[in-house]
This record gives structure tokens, C-alpha cells and sequence, in this order.
């Protein structure tokens, strides 16, 4: 495994650890108000890019 994809997975890990902040912020109803929302949009962008990098170097 190349040091992309460590990196990749570690830094997939720390983002989804704010999702689950704010979701632990907002419980237990998680109803998040509209700056959580793009918070969380954001984030989960940004594991997207760290999937795709995972993705190109491991499976393709």
C-alpha cells in the first residue's frame, strides 16, 4: 500500500470523527440546523476525495 492511501485512510478516518461530532452534537434527534448542514456537506466532500484517492491507488 503506498503512502497515498495511509494517508488517504487516516485522513478519511479524522473526517468521518467530525461527522460523528456533530452528530453527538445534535443528538438525539439530529436535526441540524443549516451551518451544520454545509458543515457536514463539506466534510463529506472531502471524504469522498479520500475515497477516491484509496480507490485509485488500490483498485485500479
Amino acid at each position: 500500500m503506498s503512502k497515498r492511501a495511509v494517508d488517504a485512510v487516516f485522513q478519511a478516518l479524522f473526517l468521518l470523527s467530525d461527522v460523528r461530532f456533530l452528530l453527538r452534537e445534535t443528538a438525539p434527534g439530529h436535526d441540524l440546523d443549516e451551518g451544520q448542514k454545509e458543515r457536514a456537506a463539506k466534510t463529506l466532500e472531502k471524504v469522498k476525495r479520500q475515497v477516491a484517492i484509496l480507490e485509485e491507488e488500490l483498485v485500479r
